[in-house]
């Protein structure tokens, strides 16, 4: 049996790196200007060109979108980029529009074709239909509930299935949102959504104006608004047995906008996890794995439309747009086991009261703040975006050991070797109750 593939966002080279180094068996792509996230997202051809060699070498494969509805401007685009994609050797292509899929196959016939969640495949006879036309993978659409999803993986075993397991929900119709094109005239489906749905609105009968819609009042007796259009995260964390008995052979997360803390944590979480499902035996979700997750930034979480069957699903969030508890601090830049110390590239402010904790691949450990340095060795007592400053991390080798979270089991174990690009998270403040 194929092993099932933890498939990881890569918004850049750098969080490329960080799925590799946290455990992704692949990572997806944007290519620049084709694909349906903004620029700060997107892969230039010569980061992606050494993003996929250095993938490769650690036997993780890299997919890139060119899902972007192309209008007729932007077709020599995209055969100039199916060229530059076979080039460098890239393990897949994810689309949606049958005009770019055509230019695919008449650039290179041999590219592997993912489709994508845009494609709004929800039935047998769709997938029968792409499989036709030489498509490797259809990436499901979300609305449907893993009863179909069984049903359509059975009735076409050829066929690769992917499937959303974690990460913010769009509320249009896999994906097909025309509301940041009408109220900012930038188009979700050119890669430009402004997120219209994240914002926060009232609710209004057109003869009462002066009465809004009350979902919930403040302290103060008044009417907030509310983020009524907002939908919580998806996360199935919890049922994974489930998604691979459905027939799933790649486990997607959601995230190329995301930061390299967030990518980090989600992996490994969901790394921990699937290899417990895997095992198969008496699989569930440690204390440890909920708590990992709720340190990210986050909505709340659903299941979605799963594990509904004939059922409205309103996994709306009124009260809140999002909460986090740890932001990221910075990522190592190298160790030294001689001096037993780190140097960070602090990416947000960090100061001599924070907590800090580096993220390792099965491990957390706990940093001392209080005796954080400047690279001269002198003490300081703040670090802004852009400083590199030394923090010490005393590795305990012998039988005392190190407490060690490996898949939430609170083990005793040992890291290897630091590695460069891991992460440092830091504590925010607890969550709204």
């Amino acid at each position: 049996m194929k092993l099932p593939e933890l498939l990881v966002p890569a918004g850049n080279l750098e969080k490329l790196r960080t799925a590799v180094l946290y455990g992704a068996d692949a990572v997806y792509t944007g290519y620049e200007g084709l694909s349906l996230r903004t620029s700060q997202a997107e892969f230039g051809l010569a980061d992606l060109a050494t993003g996929v060699k250095e993938a490769h070498a650690k036997g993780v494969k890299v997919y890139t979108a060119l899902n972007v509805f192309a209008r007729n401007s932007q077709l020599k685009a995209v055969s100039e980029a199916v060229r530059n994609l076979s080039e460098i050797g890239i393990d897949g292509i994810i689309l949606s529009d049958p005009g770019v899929f055509q230019m695919v196959r008449a650039v290179n016939d041999r590219l592997p074709v993912h489709l994508s969640t845009q494609a709004n495949t929800t039935n047998v006879e769709a997938v029968r239909f792409w499989r036709q036309q030489g498509v490797q993978r259809i990436v499901l659409a979300r609305e449907l509930n893993l009863k179909e999803v069984a049903e359509i993986t059975q009735a076409v075993p050829e066929m690769e299935f992917e499937l959303f397991v974690h990460g913010a929900m769009c509320m249009a119709y896999s994906g097909r949102c025309f509301l940041s094109a009408a109220l900012t005239g930038r188009s979700a489906n050119q890669g430009e959504c402004t997120h219209p749905c994240r914002w926060e609105y009232l609710l209004v009968e057109k003869s009462r104006p002066e009465h809004p819609l009350c979902l919930e009042t403040d302290l103060n007796g008044s009417v907030p608004y509310s983020y009524i259009l907002s939908s919580k995260d998806l996360c199935m964390i919890k049922y994974l047995p489930e998604v691979l008995a459905a027939g799933i052979s790649s486990l997607k997360i959601e995230g190329r906008m995301k930061s390299v803390y967030y990518v980090a944590a989600v992996t490994r979480t969901y790394r921990w996890a699937l290899n417990a499902a895997i095992k198969g035996q008496n699989y569930s979700v440690p204390v440890d794995w909920w708590a990992e997750l709720g340190k990210i930034s986050n909505r709340g979480y659903t299941t979605g439309f799963y594990l509904a069957e004939d059922q409205v699903v309103t996994e709306t969030n009124p009260d809140f747009g999002y909460e986090q508890t740890y932001g990221l601090a910075g990522t190592v830049l190298k160790y030294d086991p001689t001096e037993e110390r780190l140097l960070l590239g602090a990416r947000n402010l960090v100061t001599a009261d924070d907590r800090l904790e580096l993220l390792l691949p099965e491990t957390t450990l706990l940093l001392d703040s209080s005796k954080m340095t400047d690279e001269g060795g002198s003490p300081i007592t703040k670090a802004h975006n852009g400083y590199r400053v030394y923090l010490p991390l005393t590795i305990e080798r012998e039988a005392k050991g190190l407490a060690k979270i490996d898949g939430g089991r609170n083990q005793q174990g040992f890291p290897g070797d630091i590695p460069e690009g891991a992460v440092v998270r830091k504590f925010l403040g607890q969550a709204p109750a």
